[in-house]
């Protein structure tokens, strides 16, 4: 685990802040701290310091009792790390993302102001559970569960979440204020990812060709099976006017009309590239909280089809800035890439108002420095400081 320090631009004022971020690295996780960790250091008067808490363990930790549950062991690096910047070191505020690191940092959290950022609250997991390989344990332990998180939650100064659908459970499931939670979506580099010509005065492509994109390392979770089963149909229908491009980790067969790209990385030059020769974005996952890759396809200008579960339902808007349909439903995702097919009008209505809503909600480096706002607005007045001796 390596600190990564943000810039200071100019001398330190009396405004400045210092603060230290614990960053999860799990699944979509590892995205949104390469972003952060990219774009802290372009905000004015504070620094940053960024620390990872991986997931892996090998060797000797995996024969410690209990360091095999996720929880204890993001918990036991989490205070390492906190105690590693102590003393001349300290942040006068912390940010922790997620709560799983959080969880089990205790008193640390009251010495040292903490925001805590999340996805997805526990509960909210444990619905999408059998799609993760989670199960929810025996109700005694459960409770013990609600109640830890519960306190978490209670001991952070403030809670920052990507979507409504999370503050929505963190109020009604664990009787968190409405105030103390601001709505902070991980978001993309809207410049990086912009395609070269708006989607709403795009020509279509002189090869007639509609080019059907999917990416998600899990193809069964993403719902990618689902995918080629529709697309089948698709092609058996429409010929070779149709592709699909499966970016995945998954072992997939290549087949007439599908490339499968198993090496392109998150926000790589190639991958980028690929979602700007792509007409359509598809992604029919069975489990979900706020997949980064929609808002990768809204800020490239594509269309977009996926289903109604997490936070989905937040960025993309049925009929608005995309299509919705129920998981698991192959002849209505069938239906809605037939309809986006036939309907170049459509396509381009669909991804303007998509891009529209992306910039305006999901760009990276605006969302960045709102993080830092809301770490600024609950720095204690140095009077109000625990010195941790105590």
């Amino acid at each position: 685990m390596n600190p990564q320090p943000a810039s200071t631009h100019g001398p330190a004022s009396t405004n400045h802040l210092k603060i230290l971020v614990l960053l999860e690295q799990t699944l979509g996780h590892v995205t949104h701290s390469r972003n952060l960790q990219r774009l802290f250091p372009t905000i004015e008067d504070v620094t940053v310091t960024c620390e990872q808490v991986p997931f892996d363990f090998d060797g000797f930790p995996k024969r410690v009792l209990g360091f095999g549950n996720w929880t204890i062991r993001a918990g036991i690096r989490g205070n390492r790390i906190v105690r590693k910047h102590r003393g001349p070191k300290r942040p006068d505020v912390m940010i922790v993302h997620t709560q799983v690191p959080a969880v089990l940092l205790g008193r640390s959290m009251s010495v040292t102001p903490t925001v805590v950022s999340l996805d997805a609250t526990p509960k909210q997991y444990d619905d999408l559970g059998e799609h993760y390989a989670h199960a929810t344990g025996p109700a005694a332990v459960e409770r013990v569960k609600t109640w830890l998180n519960r306190r978490c939650y209670e001991r952070a100064e403030h809670l920052v979440v990507w979507a409504d659908w999370t503050k929505q459970s963190l109020v009604a499931d664990y009787g968190i204020a409405e105030d103390k939670i601001t709505v902070i979506p991980p978001g993309v580099d809207t410049e990086v990812w912009a395609p070269v010509v708006d989607p709403a005065e795009q020509a279509p492509e002189p090869d007639d060709v509609v080019r059907i994109l999917f990416v998600g390392g899990d193809l069964e979770r993403k719902g990618g099976l689902d995918l080629l089963h529709a697309f089948e149909a698709l092609r058996r229908e429409r010929g070779d006017t149709v592709e699909l491009h499966l970016v995945t980790t998954s072992a997939v067969t290549p087949s007439n009309g599908v490339t499968v790209y198993s090496d392109l990385t998150s926000n790589s030059p190639d991958l980028i590239a690929l979602y700007h020769r792509s007409d359509i974005f598809c992604l029919p996952t069975k489990g979900d909280c706020l997949p980064m890759v929609l808002a990768e396809a809204g800020a490239s200008g594509l269309a977009v089809v996926s289903t109604d579960v997490g936070a989905i339902s937040d960025i993309v808007r049925h009929d608005d800035t995309g299509l919705l349909v129920p998981v698991g439903d192959r002849s209505a995702l069938g239906h809605a890439l037939a309809r986006l097919v036939d309907d170049a009008p459509l396509r381009r209505r669909l991804a303007s108002r998509m891009l529209a809503l992306v910039s305006a909600e999901h760009d990276a480096a605006t969302n960045a420095r709102r993080l830092v706002d809301v770490a600024r607005r609950c720095r204690q007045p140095v009077s109000q400081v625990d010195d941790g001796r105590g």
